[in-house]
């Protein structure tokens, strides 16, 4: 069976605003004027975000609309331990789908009732942003996000599937937006599907391969990095670290969804030394497990544009595709 992979009355803060005013899918939300605002000063349930750190919590409150709008707010911490440049002068595109990842959890439990331990798919995400909004400032950066949901699906009165368009601005300027698309399990059917695979003991994965040099993917230390050298040009191996604190956040059965991005992102620093990726497009077709080997491979696609370059990753396993993307690169030109 080929199964997707997992891993997706309250005042807002006074840039949520600014939302009447946002280009994207969610250009038409209405935000109360005669609300009174008022400063957050702590991050929304870890469980619902799905994380076992609260340092890892990017949003810091939400308000339901109606039935399908909401806004919400988040804040990226200036020195993230791992989704910042080696500089710290950049946030790394790669937080964009993180928080994107984390609304659509928010809101499937906090307003749909899903329960908390249900198991989330994740069946695609794509986002873009503005490069020039992703600089590292004085000050934590403060997101609004303006979130639809639609094509609700539910099994036996349960939410069971959802799509979630997000607009993202930080300080009133358009940041960025995205779309995810999630399914819903209950757990006995999550242990059906999995099986025996539900609880792999700590010897079960592949021996950890010696990775690449961790410069050229933008990352100061080898267990930071994510790819080993594979068996010819534009090829690597997936190197899991499940000691890693971020990327492996918490326990798992497989490789979440953000290992195979990072990898995805990780491919282009080696394929497009400092560029940034603006935009994403990726698919989660199967779950990669971590006993077995996951290889990465790359594709450049031709671009009339020397400023901008496309690269498509695919991961396979078991000689079948497990995840795709498609990134569309800034790159700095002389």
């Amino acid at each position: 069976m080929s199964t997707p992979l997992l891993s997706i009355d309250v005042e807002p803060d006074a840039p949520l605003s600014a939302f009447p005013q946002l280009h994207g899918s969610s250009a038409n939300v209405f935000i109360p004027s005669q609300r009174q605002h008022r400063r957050f000063t702590t991050t929304v349930p870890k469980e619902y975000v799905h994380r076992a750190s609260v340092a890892e919590v990017l949003l810091t409150d939400w308000l339901r609309l109606d039935d399908s709008r909401f806004i919400a707010s988040a804040q990226w911490p200036r020195a993230h331990s791992y989704f910042t440049s080696p500089c710290g002068l950049y946030y790394d595109s790669t937080l964009v789908a993180e928080t994107i990842r984390q609304v659509g959890t928010l809101v499937s439990h906090a307003e749909y009732g899903v329960p908390l331990n249900s198991h989330f798919i994740l069946n695609s995400l794509q986002y873009r942003c503005e490069p020039a909004q992703l600089e590292v400032l004085g000050a934590p950066a403060e997101l609004s996000l303006s979130v639809t949901c639609s094509k609700l699906r539910r099994t036996g009165g349960q939410v069971a599937g959802v799509e979630v368009g997000i607009d993202i601005l930080r300080d009133g300027r358009p940041m960025g937006s995205g779309l995810a698309k999630a399914t819903m399990l209950r757990p006995e059917v999550y242990r059906r599907i999995r099986g025996g695979r539900l609880a792999p003991g700590p010897g079960t994965g592949m021996p950890l391969a010696e990775p690449v040099e961790p410069a050229l993917v933008d990352r100061r230390y080898a267990p930071d990095v994510v790819l080993s050298p594979g068996d010819g040009p534009r090829r690597w191996l997936l190197r899991a670290d499940r000691r890693h604190p971020v990327l492996f956040e918490h326990p798992g059965d497989h490789i979440p969804g953000m290992v195979l991005l990072e990898a995805a992102r990780q491919v282009t620093r080696l394929l497009a030394p400092g560029s940034t990726a603006v935009a994403a497009e990726s698919s989660f077709e199967r779950y990669v497990e971590f006993d077995a080997p996951c290889l990465i491979e790359a594709e450049e696609h031709d671009s009339p544009d020397p400023a901008v370059r496309t690269v498509s990753v695919r991961a396979e396993q078991d000689g079948r595709t497990a995840f795709t993307t498609t990134i569309t690169l800034a790159v700095p030109t002389a």
